[in-house]
C-alpha cells in the first residue's frame, strides 16, 4: 500500500543538520496520521506521499519549510533573581503574550547561558535558522480508520489511547 491523505504511516528516521550531525533518531519506529493532521513537516509529508513499506528516503528541509529562520528578538535577557532559584542552563520556560490567557500560544524558551546574575532566554526551535535532512525508513502503512480521521490522530497501538 502506498502513502496517501488519511494512511497511518510508521516509519523510522535519523535527522541530520546541515554539517552532517545527526540531532535525533527514533529508538523505536513512530506512528502518524498522513495529510497534514500532525505536526509532521508539511515538505517532509510531501516527501513521504505514494512511498510505500520497504522504502527509504533523504529529505533536506530548508530554514523555512523546518523550524523557521533564527529571530534573534527572540533572545532575552533576564536577571536570574526573576526566575526559579533552581534555574540551570537547558531548563526551558513557556511565556504568554497575553499573561492573562494561558491557554493562548505561548513562547517556549530556553536557557542558554547563565553568567554575572543574569539568565539568557533564547525563544527560537533549537533547529531554527538550520538546514535539516530527514534520513527516514517506511516500516507500515495501513488505511486510518474513520474514528483516526475525524479526531486528527492514530489510536492504538504506538498512537493516541483515549
Amino acid at each position: 500500500m502506498n502513502i496517501f491523505t488519511n494512511t497511518v504511516v510508521t516509519l523510522t528516521f535519523q535527522l541530520y543538520d546541515g554539517e552532517g550531525t545527526l540531532l535525533e533518531e527514533t529508538e523505536q519506529p513512530i506512528t502518524y496520521l498522513h495529510g497534514g493532521h500532525s505536526g509532521m513537516l508539511p515538505k517532509l509529508e510531501e516527501a513521504l506521499t505514494h512511498k510505500q513499506v520497504g522504502d527509504a528516503l533523504s529529505v533536506t528541509v530548508e530554514p523555512a519549510d523546518g523550524f523557521g529562520d533564527y529571530d534573534p528578538e527572540l533572545v532575552k535577557i533576564e536577571p536570574v533573581d526573576r526566575l526559579p532559584a533552581e534555574v540551570e542552563v537547558g531548563m526551558q520556560f513557556e511565556a504568554y503574550a497575553n499573561p492573562g490567557d494561558p491557554e493562548g500560544s505561548g513562547t517556549v524558551f530556553t536557557v542558554t547561558d547563565i553568567a554575572d546574575g543574569k539568565a539568557v532566554l533564547d525563544g527560537n526551535h533549537p533547529w531554527a535558522g538550520k538546514l535539516l535532512r530527514f534520513d527516514c525508513r517506511i516500516v507500515d502503512v495501513r488505511p486510518a480508520s474513520r474514528e483516526e480521521v475525524e479526531h486528527g490522530h492514530v489510536h492504538g497501538a504506538g498512537g493516541h489511547h483515549h
